[in-house]
């Protein structure tokens, strides 16, 4: 049996009493052994089940390459992508300069980096503004406190300032040579200090840049695609707020960009001399606006996307020629780019009439394509690239489902089911061909909504 030891709980005015919190003590060595205890219980337990896991084990792992690389994407002069190779755990960092023809260079070889960890996991890595350094966060605990380091990519050394118990959260100033980080709480796990390290420095001497003190909000920050500003978000789920820097003057200060209010959501970014916001101040389906970089009082923003009561705004993302977002109508997601040059733009067109699309990494700034993702209930995730001007798409890669999967095999419809009050309720099927028959009526074999959740039902006949 385990002890009890009641601790009094308080929070929001409503008091409860917890006789197992002790057992978060993760260096109470009590807490330690009785655990172990649980573990060897259990694995004694279901030791007659030990067959069947490394047989089901085996056969999900069976359906995944082993070797495999991700789609590589391209930043500043460099391609950069991920790796796995067969019979190792880890992902293999690297990238290659001007075109995939060149020499790899690694930047991170986990299965190295985890040698002589029980656990072990990379985290955010940033690339400085030279190309020449690499700041990583890298987590050997499980509990998603980081330790930051840094390297030289030219040499492969590695620097001495290393930064314990921080968020994996980074991003490098344009002067090579200043990065900010966040930290978070060490009982809650809540980012809210923002520090700024200059490298080389001593870590002791890292200034505290921003806190934030409203324990319903995290903090974090990161760089604007145009690399021109650093920003500090502080966010939670019905509020932000953005603090902007130029990223060129690292020792400047921070400036509120407009401040927080309740039930306020704002998303910002940085395009040629204005700032645009995606807020639904005033628009519950949200809607995009834009302001001088010198004036961003909501007094002077400008509507570039109204509101529309039919259509949510999830994303948008900014090119040099061309904005494109990210929607939402009856359910499914759309991408629309429009040009900067005038016109209502167009939207992607996708053959299935169930199925899931969302913007994917799209870093470079100076382009005329966009990179998105794709999947259904039958397809695959497939990675695209789409050229803006020519409409033109490619495919790239398709997530290969191992044990003779065959998408043709099967067939997806979109049902919409109207509720008590009208609202269309819209459901999402997938049947193999063959297996509905004439007056039957297919229920959700596997379905899902805008945001991918699943269930199991099968088939009904009428009645």
């Amino acid at each position: 049996m385990v002890k009890k030891i009641p601790t009094r709980l308080e929070k929001h005015g409503h008091v409860r009493v917890d006789d197992y919190y002790w057992l978060r003590e993760q260096d109470n060595p009590e807490a330690i052994a009785y655990l172990k205890g649980e573990n060897e219980y259990a694995e004694k337990a279901m030791a007659h089940t030990k067959r069947l896991e490394d047989k089901l084990f085996e056969e999900i792992k069976a359906r995944f390459k082993q070797t495999d690389m991700s789609v590589p994407y391209r930043r500043d002069d460099y391609f950069y992508y991920t790796r796995y190779e067969e019979g190792r755990e880890y992902p293999i960092y690297a990238r290659k300069r001007g075109s995939l023809d060149q020499p790899e260079e690694i930047l991170l070889n986990g299965n190295v980096l985890a040698e002589g960890h029980e656990f072990f996991s990379i985290g955010g890595w940033a690339v400085s503004s030279g190309q020449d350094l690499l700041a990583y966060a890298v987590d050997t605990q499980g509990r998603r406190i980081y330790t930051t380091c840094f390297k030289n990519l030219t040499t492969g050394e590695l620097f001495s300032d290393v930064i314990p118990e921080v968020t994996e959260n980074l991003a490098w100033a344009n002067d090579n040579k200043t990065l900010f980080y966040a930290k978070q709480d060490p009982t809650t796990l809540r980012a809210y200090r923002i520090y700024r390290h200059l490298l080389g420095s001593d870590i002791k001497n890292d200034e505290l840049i921003f806190e934030e003190t409203d324990e319903t909000f995290s903090a974090y920050v990161f760089k604007t695609k145009s690399k021109k500003y650093l920003m500090i978000v502080s966010s939670q789920t019905l509020s932000q707020e953005y603090r902007y820097l130029d990223a060129s003057d690292p020792f400047g200060e921070f400036k509120v960009f407009l401040p927080r209010e309740r039930d306020h959501e704002y998303h910002i970014d940085h395009y040629q001399d204005r700032f645009l916001i995606r807020t639904n101040d005033q628009a519950k389906n949200f809607r995009l606006m834009s302001t001088p970089v010198a004036t961003t009082g909501r007094e002077h923003w400008e509507e570039i996307i109204p509101h529309r009561t039919d259509v949510f705004l999830g994303d948008f993302e900014i090119f040099r020629d061309h904005l494109v977002l990210e929607e939402r109508a009856r359910g499914l997601t759309q991408i629309r780019v429009i040009p900067w040059s005038g016109g209502s733009g167009y939207y992607l067109e996708f053959a299935e009439p169930a199925y899931r699309a969302n913007l994917g990494t799209n870093l470079e700034f100076d382009t005329t394509t966009v990179r998105f993702e794709y999947t259904s209930m039958k397809t695959p995730l497939s990675i695209y690239d789409h050229d803006m001007v020519t409409r033109q798409q490619t495919l790239l890669k398709q997530e290969e489902i191992l044990g003779g999967f065959n998408a043709d095999d099967y067939v997806t419809e979109r049902l919409y089911a109207p509720a008590p009050d009208g609202t269309e309720v819209a459901l999402s099927i997938v049947y193999r061909k063959g297996t509905k028959k004439d007056g039957e009526n297919p229920l959700l074999l596997y379905g899902y909504g805008s945001y991918g959740f699943s269930i199991d039902a099968g088939f009904a006949s009428p009645g």
